[in-house]
């Protein structure tokens, strides 16, 4: 058997701590080998077997380390990514990707230059949900599509005293739900034409965007990305209209709400989603057809188990490079469009 990949995890807030550390962790062929955090007693706590590291130079300087997770705030991502691969590292960072399209070319040409590999999470695209909308497309079930939305909604009046909320470099809903929904709708449909985007600040004393709409534009059909932190009665999740049927599900993936209540990735009951969808088709005399469609089981661990496969020379990434630029071009494009207040072109 081969030896498993030694990662080291930069950044040990929500998304280190949550999603990143326990599926390396449960995923084959992969052992979480260091982690670098200014929570050091957290962490000796935590974990018995894991180097803890106070900077992410001890990391990149040590030759046991094969590849890097970059799980700090978005601002961090590009130098730290750049530096990773200057040291030979292979690198994951979580989404998104950088702050800017610039940013994002030159990761990409640091990944190039010192012959690593540089992807990103994009953990949704193994929700339920998600992978059972790509089966229903693949099938011809749905006919040809009209619209497709996809929400993200949540209800958070409050404004937390963190980076995320605030306004700066990368910061707020556009640049954290925004990657999420972007890039499933390029998996689904390609680079769209063109993006129509609002983006708001709508809580009482909020500074960062806290809720955005935007119409992907292709030549016949529409993809709507929506999400809000105002909802207390969100939407479906997705509702998707096509020539044949439509089809309407409620309800998140259940994968990170296990990870938070501390479910291990894998364990019984481990993505398997119980908000089925519902197909819904007109016959000849406009009768509406209803049938629940069962989901398809998500898994986060696909993710890192393509990483791993990829580092090892036996398959791609989740998310290549060129899908990687396409989301931070949307991304910038958005912001564009906001602030103009027109429709840009992007593709």
């Amino acid at each position: 058997m081969r030896p498993e990949l030694q990662l080291a995890l930069i950044g040990y807030g929500l998304a280190g701590r949550v999603f990143h550390a326990p599926l390396i962790q449960h995923t084959p062929g992969l052992a979480l080998h260091s982690v670098v955090s200014s929570q050091r007693d957290t962490l000796l706590r935590t974990f018995s077997d894991v180097h803890i590291r106070a900077t992410a130079q001890e990391v990149f300087d040590d030759p046991a380390v094969d590849a890097v997770v970059i799980a700090t705030p978005n601002e961090q991502h590009a130098p730290l990514a750049i530096a990773a691969l200057a040291a030979g590292k292979h690198v994951l960072v979580d989404k998104p990707f950088a702050v800017t399209v610039d940013e994002a070319e030159q990761v990409l040409a640091a990944a190039r230059s010192a012959g690593r590999i540089a992807t990103v999470f994009q953990n949704r695209r193994f929700d339920a949900d998600f992978l059972t909308l790509q089966a229903l497309l693949a099938e011809g079930t749905l006919g040809d599509i009209a619209e497709c939305h996809a929400h993200f909604d949540r209800y958070r009046p409050q404004v937390r005293e963190r980076w995320r909320e605030q306004d700066g470099p990368g910061s707020g809903l556009w640049y954290d739900l925004g990657p999420h929904l972007l890039d499933q709708m390029l998996v689904l449909f390609g680079c769209p034409q063109a993006i129509d985007a609002d983006l708001a600040v709508q809580r009482e004393g909020g500074s960062g965007v806290d809720y955005f709409h935007a119409v992907l534009h292709y030549p016949r059909h529409r993809a709507i990305v929506h999400a809000g932190s105002l909802v207390a009665a969100p939407a479906p999740r997705f509702a998707v209209h096509g020539t044949r049927a439509s089809w309407i599900k409620h309800g998140l993936d259940v994968q990170e709400a296990q990870l938070r209540r501390g479910v291990a990735p894998g364990a019984p009951g481990w993505g398997i989603d119980p908000h089925h969808g519902e197909l819904l088709h007109c016959d000849a005399e406009d009768n509406v057809q209803r049938s629940t469609v069962d989901n398809l089981p998500g898994d986060y661990r696909r993710l890192y188990a393509d990483f791993a496969a990829a580092m090892q020379d036996e398959g791609e990434p989740t998310v290549s490079a060129q899908q990687a630029l396409q989301v931070m071009r949307l991304l910038q494009a958005g912001m564009d469009s906001a602030r103009q207040g027109r429709r840009v072109q992007v593709g």
